[in-house]
C-alpha cells in the first residue's frame, strides 16, 4: 500500500531503504561467522580492507568518513587492533596529531586469510544473479549513497 505522502518512486525507495538494512544486518552476521576464527569480526574486517584498500595510507577520520562511519567508533577499533599488532600508526607529514594508519605484516596476514575465505563465500551468494544485475544494483546504491553525501556536505555536517 502506497502512502499518500510518498511518490511511487519514494515508496519503492523505502522499500529498498529497508531491505538494505535487513541485507547489512546479515551481512554483519555471516562475516562474523566467516572471519571468526582469524580473530576477526565484520567490523574489524571491514576496517582492514580500508586501510588494505586506500590508495594511500590514511588518518582514522579519513577512513571512518570512507566508510560512512563516524570517527570515534573506527578510531576505536583500530587502537585495538594496533593493541594486537594489527595496524600500526606512522606521522602524518599533513598533520601533527592525526597519525597514518598502515596494516603490519600480521595485519596484511589477517586481511589476506579474510579475502581467501570471502571468495568462495561470496561466489555462492552470487550464484544466480547476473552480473548485469548486480551492476545495476550496486550504481543506484552508488547513486544513492553520492546524494546522501553531498546533502550532508550542504548541511555542513561533513
Amino acid at each position: 500500500m502506497q502512502s499518500k505522502a510518498h511518490t511511487a518512486a519514494g515508496q519503492a525507495l523505502t522499500g529498498l531503504i529497508l531491505a538494505i538494512f535487513r541485507l547489512n544486518g546479515r551481512l554483519l552476521v555471516a562475516g562474523d561467522r566467516l572471519v571468526a576464527d582469524l580473530g576477526l569480526t565484520s567490523a574489524r574486517w571491514q576496517v582492514l580492507g580500508a586501510i588494505a584498500l586506500a590508495e594511500t595510507p590514511q588518518p582514522v577520520a579519513w577512513l571512518a568518513r570512507n566508510m560512512g562511519l563516524n570517527r570515534q567508533g573506527v578510531q576505536r577499533i583500530v587502537n585495538e587492533m594496533r593493541d594486537e599488532g594489527l595496524l600500526e600508526f606512522r606521522p602524518n607529514p599533513h598533520h601533527r596529531r592525526a597519525h597514518l594508519v598502515l596494516l603490519t605484516r600480521r595485519g596484511k596476514d589477517a586481511y589476506g586469510a579474510a579475502d581467501r575465505l570471502q571468495a568462495p563465500w561470496v561466489n555462492a551468494l552470487a550464484k544466480g544473479a547476473s552480473v548485469k544485475e548486480l551492476a545495476a544494483t550496486h550504481r543506484v546504491v552508488a547513486a544513492l549513497c553520492e546524494r546522501l553525501e553531498q546533502a550532508l556536505i550542504e548541511d555542513g555536517d561533513s
